[in-house]
């Protein structure tokens, strides 16, 4: 039978902390990244549905022969008989104005400019 070496039991208490010094280093330098990658995705999205709600404003103007100043409801972009099948939401929580045709929609979410 083998008896136990107890010259090297493991690891010791600066190679421990070492180790933990150098995870904590790399989660300093990946969760503002992470942050700023989110905040930034969140602001593409956004952009994009801006986007999404002038093109089906515009739809409906060319349609129902509506001029600059015009402006439509959300069901009439949205739903059954519009041109989105449903409406966009802001992934930051933001909500979105329409405002008139011959303006660009809004978003109540700084930096969410289309």
């Amino acid at each position: 039978m083998r008896t136990r070496d107890w010259s090297n039991p493991g690891f010791t208490l600066i190679e421990i902390m070492i180790v933990v010094a150098i995870i904590g280093l790399i989660l300093a330098i990946a969760i503002p990244n992470f942050n700023r990658y989110r905040l930034y995705a969140q602001q593409q999205l956004c952009i994009e549905n801006l986007s999404q709600i002038d093109n089906a404003k515009q739809q409906w103007a060319l349609e129902k022969g509506m001029k600059d100043g015009d402006v439509p409801t959300e069901t009439d972009l949205s739903g059954a008989n519009g041109w989105l099948k449903a409406w966009p939401t802001c992934p930051a929580g933001g909500i979105y104005s329409i405002n008139a045709i011959g303006a660009v929609p809004t978003c109540t979410v700084a930096n969410h400019t289309y």
